[in-house]
């Protein structure tokens, strides 16, 4: 799937030439046509690109980012994931999940190294930074790399496919299935 550029987004949204999200209605706004755009491709992941977005308040995280991922949920879109993302717009975002116990997995700008964001449990960012390392696998090469034993490696690997931030295979894989 093609991501979803937010300054193009944002212009079509508010009709404004700025690329910085900020204000809480802006961001109600911005929402409401990425919800539109989600309605018409079920069944797919979606992927939003903030590598041109400004600046970006914690309102404006809270009401596109949060408030999206929340409504999203009720709507057969697979995953939402971010590309871009800049050590501010992360800590916006990561503050804004975190205030609704919500995680989501990110790409951010400088590395394009994969993260989560939000709300993360002691197990998932080990278990996530292992499966980044090894690409798709099942949970007895993530459990041996860290050395644990195998059931907490498949809890964590769960957990994450739970919250939609992995995928989980029906052979019992996992896989980040983010494109660098």
């Amino acid at each position: 799937m093609t991501p979803i550029r937010l300054d193009l987004v944002l212009r079509e949204a508010v009709a404004t030439p700025y690329s910085d999200l900020v204000t809480r209605s802006t961001g109600v706004a911005v929402r409401n046509h990425l919800l539109a755009t989600l309605r018409d491709r079920p069944l797919a992941d979606a992927h939003l690109d903030f590598s041109e977005v400004g600046f970006m308040d914690f309102s404006c995280a809270d009401e596109v980012v949060a408030k999206l991922l929340l409504e999203v949920a009720q709507l057969p879109v697979g995953r939402i994931v971010l590309h871009g993302l800049r050590e501010d717009h992360a800590e916006a975002i990561d503050h804004a999940l975190d205030r609704y116990d919500l995680t989501l997995a990110a790409l951010t700008a400088d590395s394009g190294r994969a993260c989560l964001l939000g709300r993360v449990a002691e197990d998932w960012a080990p278990t996530f930074a292992c499966l980044h390392a090894l690409g798709r696998t099942a949970a007895p090469p993530i459990a041996a790399e860290l050395a644990w034993p195998v059931a907490r490696a498949s809890a964590a690997l769960v957990a994450l496919a739970d919250r939609r931030c992995v995928i989980a295979h029906p052979d019992a894989t996992f896989e980040l299935g983010i494109a660098r």
